[in-house]
């Protein structure tokens, strides 16, 4: 065994003094640094994991919309030559718009979905029919569970839809129509399940006073991940219809994930700020050794050893407890992550609100833990680590030998 090696671990040893306390703190100092850097990550990621599976389910992977005016024309045709297409797997003439529903004084304003009855189960990945079935027909509604629950309508009920039409138009009058609920869908995000309804696309065309056309056509892809397959069917879809603007979903959707990213990276700067106030106790760890140690650096440094060997020791005194802090850190954020629904369920218990879905719009606190940001916080605190060990190793490597011995 090496020698700064030898010393530093029988440095170590357990013994009833300050420095050992000192260094248990340090350690768990540099635990608690790095699982709540990890644990943080993993719930950041996760959350973008789930916000982009619920969009890419739920939303279009594509929507043509004009340039100018609101009204996209000739969409039966365009729909067959988009749906030619490879990598295209669903293409639907869409009518979305907010409207205001009524029941029994309760009021809710929802975006409604125009669309054909056939088309909604392929477009909107929802699964299957929380309550209810998914038909069409006649003069009938879809309501997400969130949005039925906020109105109190459960299947069978009759709501009452006020069109748009009735604020903007001023020489024509709408009058609100009565529709049954045929379905309740749910699919899992809060956004989408209190805040859009069903309807065929041929009753919201005469719900917004419209003959003919729809407001754009969405488009579904095979791989909207694949980014290269998708900017080729995006240029695709910009030759078949010239006069339309192809908005992706990364475009509609921008704010989100820029948000998300930012608040992922920040976070994770502020907490690795607390991992490096956990390597500063390290360091003054390192710093109590030296005094406590002075005599036997004096005998080393008669004996011959050099000022490199001096300075191993205490830098590799440091480093194992970098190391320890790291490995106890690694187990502590694995163990809340594979409990941390239990976690929040328990707080919740407890009248401690962690994760309402009411805010975030998930049903339960997701999570994905990444190689990169398990490596980048572990690096981190070895390198800052042991440029804190290398303060008190040139303290006690510069230490005069005649002066420490007397001491």
């Amino acid at each position: 065994m090496a020698f700064p090696l030898f010393l530093a671990l029988k440095y170590l040893r357990p013994k009833r003094s300050v420095a050992s306390v000192i260094a248990c703190v340090s350690v768990l100092g540099v635990m608690l640094g790095i699982a709540a850097v990890i644990i943080v990550r993993s719930v950041m990621t996760g959350f973008g994991d789930v916000w982009q599976e619920k969009i890419l389910d739920f939303k279009p992977h594509i929507s043509l919309i004009p340039w100018s005016g609101n009204v996209v024309s000739g969409e039966n045709t365009l729909a067959k030559s988009l749906r030619a297409i490879p990598g295209v797997t669903c293409v639907t003439p869409e009518v979305d718009t907010r409207v205001m529903l009524e029941y029994k004084g309760r009021v809710l304003a929802p975006i409604i979905i125009g669309v054909e009855g056939d088309d909604f189960p392929k477009a909107y990945k929802v699964g299957l029919p929380f309550a209810g079935t998914f038909d069409l027909e006649g003069d009938s509604i879809i309501l997400g569970r969130h949005a039925a629950r906020q109105l109190g309508v459960g299947v069978g009920d009759e709501v009452t839809v006020y069109s748009p039409k009735t604020l903007a138009s001023r020489d024509e009058v709408y009058l609100p129509i009565k529709w049954t609920v045929t379905g309740i869908f749910y699919c899992g995000q809060y956004e989408y399940d209190s805040g859009y309804v069903v309807a065929s696309l041929p009753n919201v065309r005469d719900l917004m006073g419209m003959e003919k056309g729809v407001f754009a056509v969405h488009l579904k892809t095979a791989n909207p991940l694949d980014t290269k397959g998708f900017a080729r069917i995006v240029e695709a879809c910009e030759k078949a219809a010239p006069k339309l603007r192809a908005l992706t979903w990364k475009e509609a959707d921008r704010e989100l994930f820029n948000a998300l990213a930012v608040e992922k990276n920040m976070t994770a700067i502020l907490l690795l700020l607390i991992s490096l106030v956990a390597v500063f106790c390290v360091m003054n760890t390192l710093l109590v050794l030296t005094v406590q140690k002075t005599p036997e650096i004096g005998l080393l440094k008669s004996l011959g050893f050099s000022k490199k060997q001096i300075m191993g020791v205490f830098v590799v005194h440091g480093m194992v407890q970098c190391t320890a802090g790291v490995l106890l850190g690694l187990l502590a954020s694995w163990a809340v992550l594979d409990n941390l629904q239990g976690i929040v369920e328990g707080l919740g218990t407890l009248g401690v609100s962690v994760f309402p879905e009411s805010v975030y719009g998930l049903p339960e606190i997701p999570h994905r833990i990444v190689a990169s940001d398990v490596v980048w916080a572990v690096v981190f605190v070895y390198a800052f680590g042991a440029l804190a060990s290398l303060v008190p190793a040139l303290v006690a490597a510069n230490k005069d030998p005649v002066k420490a011995l007397n001491e």
